[in-house]
């Protein structure tokens, strides 16, 4: 069978409160690691989240 496409990445909160989203994002298309500014809960505010390994 053929290799996925996408795959899932976990986005880490850079406020170091340990909160994550996890994203899909096209490995084909996406080859740099993936940034973006989202809401994290724990800080109660819009930070950077970075792109980490789902172990």
């Amino acid at each position: 069978m053929a290799k996925a496409v996408t795959i899932k990445v976990k986005l880490v909160s850079t406020a170091d409160t340990g909160f994550y989203y996890v994203a899909k994002k096209n490995s084909r298309t996406m080859t740099e690691k993936m940034v973006k500014k989202k809401y994290d809960p724990v800080a109660r505010k819009h930070v950077e989240f970075r792109e980490a390994k789902i172990k």
